[in-house]
């Protein structure tokens, strides 16, 4: 949540718009009310359920989705709002007409903004306009929503996050950078293991660590996958080639064949170590069917909590105080 993120959540008077951008907006108290409404919400769906009639998000979606689509519209249904899908077709953001007028012209028609998107400027422009919350969905430079699903589903599991290790496989992208923020917020270990020219971007892994030095979280990057799965508490992997990535599948296959999320990695970590992926999986590249389809898999745990935390994170921003 940009801008005025750190405002206090509780000052609505006059309401404030807030955004939902990246992690490192988000203070560990704003992260922790995230979850906490998110327990709520889970344990009674009902009780919410008109929280925000009479109200309509937009999805503006240049790229294909399945779990993100599906979350926010089933989401904003739950909650007894609308959500109108505006795919590829429908808006071109910088072609058919300027990031700024759409921003413009949505404002007057609904109360929020999902964007996922390629280039992250996107994002940041949609939200400067914009006179409602904009959420990203994604961007090729950060996915919050995802990590902050993932951090809350490995609270759901231990119960807290702090000194615990998580281990990332595989490519150094939009994911793993939200999982550098959410991480070093939280207090959670993070060890990162890429090849070398597909490590995270630089500028986020030092905002990162000076993060990790307030909450005391370890942040560790290599490019060694055995030694960063080494007593892990929960690994995690990605697909290797991204959307828009696809010329390069055949080089990257060959380049990230050592990171492959298989029962020799696994044996470095804990006996009752976590297996998580965001989704979707290319099944017998970046990890095997024996290892997603295992006893100590939360994938699909991860995917169905993507719904209960953006509809929390759509109550904080949407709803009425």
């Amino acid at each position: 949540m940009s801008g005025v993120i750190c405002q206090d959540w509780q000052d609505r008077k006059p309401k404030m718009k807030k955004d939902l951008i990246s992690i490192k907006d988000l203070s560990i108290e704003e992260i922790e009310e995230i979850f906490l409404l998110t327990d709520k919400l889970k344990e009674n769906k009902q009780k919410y359920s008109q929280s925000l009639k009479g109200k309509t998000i937009a999805l503006i979606f240049q790229k294909p989705s399945n779990r993100t689509r599906v979350s926010f519209a089933v989401g904003m249904f739950q909650l007894g709002g609308l959500s109108i899908y505006l795919g590829p077709n429908e808006i071109s953001l910088g072609i058919r007409e300027t990031t700024r007028d759409v921003a413009m012209t949505l404002s007057r028609y609904v109360d929020g903004i999902v964007l996922r998107t390629f280039e992250h400027k996107n994002i940041i422009e949609l939200a400067k306009y914009s006179k409602v919350p904009v959420i990203n969905g994604l961007s090729d430079l950060l996915h919050p929503c995802q990590a902050l699903s993932d951090l809350y589903t490995l609270r759901e599991k231990w119960g807290f996050l702090k000194g615990k290790i998580l281990s990332f496989i595989g490519d150094g992208n939009n994911v793993t950078h939200s999982l550098l923020y959410g991480c070093s917020k939280v207090g959670l270990n993070l060890n990162i293991a890429t090849p070398k020219k597909f490590q995270p971007n630089k500028e986020i892994v030092s905002e990162a660590v000076r993060f990790a030095a307030s909450s005391g979280a370890k942040i560790n990057l290599s490019n060694d996958p055995l030694k960063a799965c080494k007593d892990a508490d929960a690994l995690y992997t990605d697909v290797w080639t991204s959307m828009g990535q696809e010329k390069e599948s055949a080089m990257r296959r060959k380049v990230f064949k050592n990171f492959q999320l298989n029962k020799k990695l696994v044996s470095q970590a804990k006996r009752d170590c976590l297996i998580m992926h965001c989704l979707p999986a290319h099944r017998q590249e970046e990890i095997t069917d024996e290892v997603m389809d295992s006893e100590n898999s939360i994938i699909f745990d991860q995917a169905e909590n993507r719904l209960h935390v953006q509809k929390s994170i759509l109550l904080k921003l949407l709803g009425e105080k």
